[in-house]
C-alpha cells in the first residue's frame, strides 16, 4: 500500500536528508515493549487491555513523558517507578536471550539513501545508551551522521524539539528533510518541526488525525526506496 496526500505539496528535488525514528521503524522493539508491558501488568495487577491502551499513548515519547502518562491513567498512587523498572528488566532479558530484529528493508533502505547521497540522522525518544547499543548491534549506527536521543533534549515527542535538533545538526532546512515515523507522537513531532512526513505503521495504524499530518504512508520501508 502506498498512500499519497496531494494537499501536502513539496518538490522531491528539494529533499536532501532523512531523519529516522528507531523503535518500530528500524528495529522491531515495539513488539518487545508490548510483551514487557503485558508481563509487568500481570505483576502489578493492571488489566492487560488497559496496559495496551496506555502503552499506545506512550509510543514515541521518552521515559519522563511516559511516566507522566502512566500516572495520569493509573492514578498518582500507582508505583510507576517500580513498574517501569520491571518493564526495563523484562526488556533486557528478552534482548539478551532473543535479540532485537530489524524491521523489513531497514538496512536496505538506509544503505540505498546513503548511496543516493542523502544525509541521514536519527531522532529517537529512547535513551542514548540504549540507542547506541541497539543500533550498533544491528549494524546500523554508522549510517547516521547525527543521532539525537530522548535524554539529549528537553521536550519529548510530540514536541518538535528532537526533529528540529536533528535537522540543525545536519545543517539543513526542515523543508529539505523527511521524517520517517511509525507513531502519531512522532509524526506530530516531525510535522511540527516542518519536515516532510512519512508513516510506516507498526503497532498503531493511520487514522484521520495522522493522515492530516502525513505526506506519505507506506506498508514498509521499501516504499521509501521506491519513491525517493
Amino acid at each position: 500500500m502506498v498512500v499519497y496526500f496531494p494537499a501536502m505539496l513539496y518538490c522531491l528535488c528539494m529533499i536532501k536528508g532523512f531523519v529516522f525514528d528507531m523503535d518500530g521503524v528500524l528495529l522491531d522493539t515495539e513488539s518487545v515493549c508490548d510483551r514487557t508491558w503485558e508481563l509487568a501488568a500481570k505483576d502489578f495487577g493492571v488489566n492487560p487491555k488497559n496496559a495496551m491502551r496506555i502503552i499506545s499513548l506512550c509510543r514515541g515519547t521518552n521515559k519522563k513523558t511516559s511516566r507522566e502518562i502512566i500516572l495520569r491513567e493509573l492514578g498518582s498512587d500507582f508505583d510507576v517507578d517500580s513498574f517501569m523498572k520491571s518493564t526495563s528488566e523484562y526488556f533486557k532479558k528478552i534482548e539478551s536471550e532473543e535479540g532485537i530484529s530489524t524491521k523489513p528493508y531497514a538496512k536496505e533502505c538506509i544503505a540505498y539513501l546513503k548511496e543516493k547521497g542523502y544525509r541521514l540522522a536519527l531522532a529517537s525518544s529512547t535513551r542514548q545508551v540504549v540507542v547506541e547499543r541497539e543500533l550498533k548491534t544491528a549494524g546500523l549506527y554508522d549510517f547516521f551522521e547525527t543521532v539525537v536521543c530522548g535524554d539529549m533534549v528537553t521536550n519529548s515527542k510530540p514536541d518538535p524539539e528532537i526533529y528540529a535538533t536533528a535537522v540543525k545538526n545536519l545543517s539543513l532546512l526542515p523543508s529539505e528533510c523527511v521524517a520517517v515515523e511509525d507513531s502519531p507522537n512522532g509524526l506530530k513531532s516531525g510535522k511540527g518541526a516542518g519536515l516532510v512526513t512519512v508513516m510506516v505503521p507498526d503497532r498503531v495504524g493511520p487514522n484521520e488525525e495522522t493522515e492530516k499530518i502525513t505526506d506519505h504512508i507506506f506498508d514498509s520501508l521499501k516504499g521509501v526506496i521506491d519513491n525517493f
